[in-house]
């Protein structure tokens, strides 16, 4: 009874399976196509750059050595800017800063890989599926025809078109393992080259006393800047309230001439 209602459902046909494959390849080719945009957006030469971020380093110029991070739009760039800011606290915190930056970016920068990995292990899978439902369909066309030797034609033409989906199948899954592939392998140079950037900043940091004393410089004036604007905010505010108050005496003052 269960086998019959379960032939009764694969006789339905496996032409929804290929609508399935080809909506999961346009949901495959999208994703690709945004984590190239990502990374492209984001990408930079800092090989190019090193010359300059030694440069800076060298003459212990902190403020140019966080601009220059700063227009670099690479994420290694990013994630060391985000360490240089804890450069004060010594080398062990700006490991500890770099490992939290890269913990806070990760979910963005493995966004839809998930998705693409599960596409390339799945996707032939679900085109072997139709494959055996259209097999099924062509052996009960034949069963029918009570072994009809002009039948046989028509059954060869259904398994043929049966196979086209584990085809389908391998065709979605192949570009998603690929590009599964390199995008972890830029994620693992991302990380290794901002690792490797950071490390030439400690390197420089251990080795020049000047490096950690501008960085705490940076860093005592940073903290007293918010100090210094509130005051100034008050200032101001007192002063408009000494205006506001000598304002209304004149006010009065006149009023009180008219009367008189």
């Amino acid at each position: 009874m269960l086998i019959e209602r379960l032939t009764k459902l694969a006789l339905l046909g496996s032409s929804w399976v290929l609508y399935l494959l080809l909506v999961l390849s346009v949901i495959s080719i999208a994703t690709m196509v945004e984590r190239w945009v990502y990374f492209a957006r984001r990408s930079g030469d800092l090989e190019e750059q090193r010359p300059r971020l030694v440069a800076r380093l060298d003459a212990a110029d902190l403020d140019g050595l966080d601009e220059l991070l700063a227009a670099d739009r690479s994420l290694q760039g990013r994630i060391a800017r985000e360490a240089l800011r804890w450069l004060h606290g010594g080398p062990e915190a700006m490991a500890d800063a770099v490992d939290a930056e890269l913990s806070r970016i990760r979910a963005e920068l493995e966004r839809g890989v998930n998705l693409l990995g599960t596409l390339g292990n799945n996707a032939p899978f679900i085109g072997l599926f139709g494959t055996v439902l259209g097999v099924i369909i062509a052996f009960h066309s034949l069963g029918e025809s009570g072994g009809n030797a002009g039948a046989m034609g028509g059954v060869m033409g259904g398994i043929a078109e049966a196979l086209v989906a584990t085809g389908v199948g391998l065709f979605v899954a192949l570009p998603a393992v690929v590009a599964y592939n390199l995008i972890q392998r830029r994620i693992g140079q991302i990380e290794a080259d901002a690792a490797a950037l950071v490390k030439l900043i400690s390197a420089y940091a251990k080795s020049d006393a000047r490096i950690l004393e501008t960085a705490r410089a940076r860093s005592a004036e940073a903290a007293r800047r918010p100090k210094s604007v509130e005051a100034s905010r008050r200032a101001k505010k007192v002063e408009a309230d000494d205006d506001s108050v000598h304002d209304d005496g004149a006010a009065v003052a006149v009023a009180s001439e008219a009367k008189g």
